[in-house]
């Protein structure tokens, strides 16, 4: 059994309910119905029910009226929802009307679902750019204790096992902050390492990348990369944590030790955390079409319930992956 299917296994087991926003989306619908049929979750699907079954019929789904369908026109909970936006947002002013307007849109009925413990976690992004999908999180399920930046994890699976950990590596931030502080930094790196452990299943060994490698170079770019690591050891010292470090020196035995003698995971990292956005999502495109690298994300991590943004060029599959994903973050919350 590969880690997917285990991750799938234990999804099924949770049975966590997850709302998927985007119901007039093909693909969301499909997905919805092999996660119906399979027994991976539970599934709130927002949208007009008569729509939905009529989509699901011409697409030949068997298992959609499975699904919790929930109008955002009309729902017996509107009014409880409305006011709990309001308690969250009073200080900016929202007014109980513009809360009753807001819940209207998809994407703020599932988020204030996540908030009302009526539902463990999204999953949207198909029809939606990231923004989108994530500022309502922002506003109403926040991030966790002690977290400030938001980030995206990627799951690697390589054909070449002697890479990371049997061929899996995790890489972080490729998605969501363009350009982090070096504290910034550092929590993206924790946040990557927990999300490894509970996530893959395996120990992180986590290698700070920059174009130096122990001081190989210098310049202020390096400095935040060094900056970073100090305060991760310290965020963290139950992880094995190293940097700053070049790609080679992170992944490949023998540079590793040339470079970096001392480390205790040059050339074993099955982590890797980017200096900033550009490189980290440069990287895994690259990894993912030239090294023909299966890539299972972006895993947003930082939030206070899980709630995973979709490539709106994903597949089916994607989707049903990262819905197991959400239901297996949803059990550490």
């Amino acid at each position: 059994m590969n880690l997917l299917e285990e991750i799938k296994e234990k999804a099924i087991k949770l049975n966590k309910t997850i709302v998927l926003p985007e119901s007039l989306d093909e693909r969301t619908l499909k997905a919805a119905d092999i996660i119906l049929g399979e027994g991976i979750a539970k599934i709130i699907l927002i949208g007009n029910p008569k729509k939905v079954f009529e989509d699901a019929k011409e697409l030949n789904l068997s298992n959609i009226d499975k699904a919790t369908i929930v109008n955002p026109e009309n729902h017996s909970e509107k009014q409880r929802y409305a006011e709990l936006m309001v308690s969250i947002r009073k200080s900016k002013g929202l007014t109980i009307e513009q809360a009753h307007e807001l819940l209207l849109n998809p994407l703020y009925l599932a988020t204030v679902m996540i908030k009302a413990g009526d539902a463990d976690g999204e999953v949207a992004g198909a029809a939606n750019a990231t923004g989108n999908v994530l500022r309502p999180a922002f506003q109403y399920v926040k991030t966790l204790p002690g977290i400030t930046v938001v980030s995206g994890a990627f799951l690697m699976f390589l054909d070449d096992k002697k890479f990371g950990t049997n061929g899996l590596m995790v890489f972080a931030d490729c998605a969501v902050h363009p350009d982090p502080t070096a504290e910034q930094l550092a929590e993206i790196a924790v946040s990557t390492g927990k999300t490894t452990r509970a996530i893959a299943g395996i120990e992180p060994k986590i290698a700070m990348l920059s174009f130096s490698t122990k001081g190989s170079a210098a310049h202020p770019m390096v400095d935040k990369v060094v900056e970073a690591t100090k305060i991760a050891k310290k965020m963290a010292p139950d992880m094995l944590i190293d940097g700053e470090m070049q790609a080679d020196a992170a992944i490949i035995s023998a540079i590793g030790k040339k470079k970096a003698p001392e480390s205790e995971i040059a050339g074993q990292a099955n982590v890797l955390v980017f200096p900033d956005l550009q490189s980290g999502n440069i990287s895994y495109k690259l990894v993912e079409r030239m090294a023909g690298a299966k890539a299972v994300g972006p895993i947003l991590q930082g939030m206070a319930a899980p709630i995973n943004d979709l490539s709106r060029g994903c597949s089916v599959d994607d989707i049903v992956n990262l819905v197991a994903i959400t239901a297996n973050q949803a059990a550490t919350k």
